[in-house]
């Protein structure tokens, strides 16, 4: 039976570009979309009769926490993926069970410590970012009642990312992918209700939105794990599947700790150059705003290659499992292709549509200029970051998570934040304060480079050596 599971599963005997395309397409989807409600939420923000800009800035600050929960929350689902994929691939279920009851285990305790953080620990974070002076306490006042809502309430992204990625691995990404887009509806829906307070509801301003995406979560963590419990026929659901396993939890952080590090890295990096551009003269408070709202702006193109990436995972894993050589070279070749060309199509956009894009929001003369100097300047790195964003979905499908992990170490410390620091030094108002944007195309090109020098170095040691007649005599004993 086992057999039959492994040879009839799609994820082995279906043309790879096809499958790539099957399970891309849809997650594809889902993140443009997730991107597109964070820029929604924005624009609604934005645009309140008092204070729009000023909770354009609150959401700049908070969103390194968001992103580190987010960072925990895919990583641990990373790890589920692609153990769960190899497990299928090699035919072992009863390791598949264990590793898809665990990763649900590991979701309560996630939820658990960020409720605990969101009970004490908001207010040092959010102030530590105001080194210079420069934000205004309403502003601090509004990211911390933002963020404390969005960490207590965790568990909704929490339990979505770790059962979309379970239902990635199983073939089924479609569903995450109407799980997501019926979430972010509800997001959208709910955010001028709760925000500007119409049909009665009292008008809530920064709260209103963090209530908001709170909702959407949740109900995109509610429908994944029906799915999940529906659709996931080859895996047994029995309750003592989630009873902890010591061996199983290290085998999921082995591979998705690395891209909880390298996820987290980018929580640094966010909060480390805020740190720098709140310290900017004159433009301290409109920097770190442009920057936090270019973030949700590009998210619209990097979520494409974040999405190709996790259809490359469970792909490459599935045929590094059953030591099949010809898929993975196929499926690390098509991963390749289309992330480029979905980052060229991503750059000519913001290209054309910077200044339409930033008149979306309400923003003052300095911050729309920086804003339309920011989307046209880091835009030239999208290639360049969107292929090592694919390259580290390779690593971690051969399981090479060191390797992924240093990627995210070049594009966001090792090559961004000292040099941030150093042209920050020279920025002296607003008349050059756009030059601190080069630091992210200098970042992405340089890290590009070393990732192809290690993709060669982990080709030859993983896969090559499938070739030695001592491997082949191996695997025949």
């Amino acid at each position: 039976m086992d057999m039959k599971k492994r040879e009839y599963s799609k994820m082995g005997t279906e043309p790879v570009g096809k499958l790539m395309l099957t399970l891309g397409i849809p997650i594809v989807f889902s993140m443009m979309l997730q991107a597109v409600y964070n820029i929604v939420d924005s624009a609604y923000l934005s645009n309140m009769k008092e204070a729009g800009e000023e909770a354009l800035t609150a959401l700049g600050l908070a969103f390194p926490i968001q992103l580190f929960m987010v960072a925990v929350a895919i990583g641990t689902g990373v790890g589920t993926n692609a153990l769960l994929a190899k497990s299928m691939g090699q035919g072992k279920w009863e390791k598949a069970n264990q590793v898809a009851g665990n990763a649900g285990f590991l979701g309560v305790v996630i939820s658990v410590v960020f409720l605990i953080f969101g009970l004490v620990g908001i207010p040092a974070y959010v102030n530590s970012q105001n080194a210079g002076g420069a934000i205004h306490e309403m502003v601090l006042q509004m990211a911390v009642d933002y963020l404390r809502i969005c960490c207590c309430c965790s568990f909704g992204i929490v339990f979505f990312s770790i059962y979309e990625k379970i239902l990635q691995a199983t073939g089924r990404s479609l569903y995450s992918t109407i799980a997501q887009v019926v979430g972010a509806v509800v997001n959208i829906v709910m955010d001028p209700i709760l925000i500007y307070g119409w049909f009665g509801v009292p008008s809530m301003g920064v709260k209103g939105a963090a209530y908001a995406t709170i909702i959407g979560q949740i109900v995109s963590a509610g429908m994944v794990f029906f799915f999940h419990l529906k659709l996931n026929g080859e895996l047994d659901k029995k309750w003592y599947y989630s009873r902890p396993n010591a061996a199983i939890i290290k085998e999921i952080y082995a591979i998705g700790l690395p891209a909880i590090l390298s996820q987290a890295l980018l929580t640094a990096m966010t909060y480390g150059l805020n740190v720098i551009l709140a310290k900017l003269p004159e433009v301290g408070q409109n920097a770190v705003t442009v920057y936090g709202l270019y973030c949700k702006i590009q998210q619209m193109i990097i979520f494409a290659a974040v999405g190709v990436r996790d259809a490359i995972t469970p792909v490459v894993s599935f045929s590094f499992g059953m030591k099949n050589k010809k898929r993975i070279r196929a499926g690390i070749h098509f991963g390749l292709y289309f992330t480029t060309v979905l980052m060229v199509i991503g750059l000519l956009l913001m290209e054309s549509m910077a200044v339409p894009l930033t008149r979306f929001f309400s923003l003052s003369d300095v911050s729309y200029r920086l804003c339309v100097d920011c989307i046209r300047i880091v835009s030239l790195a999208f290639v360049f970051a969107g292929l090592c964003i694919a390259f580290q979905g390779i690593f971690q499908a051969i399981e090479c998570g060191v390797e992924s992990l240093l990627i995210s170490v070049g594009r966001q410390v090792l090559f961004v934040l000292p040099v941030a620091a150093i042209i920050g030094s020279f920025v002296t108002g607003v008349e050059n304060a756009s030059m601190i944007w080069w630091t992210f195309l200098l970042g992405e090109t340089l890290t590009l480079l070393c990732a192809g020098l290690m993709y060669v170095r982990a080709v030859k040691k993983k896969i090559g050596s499938w070739d030695s007649p001592s491997y082949q005599q191996e695997r025949v004993s």
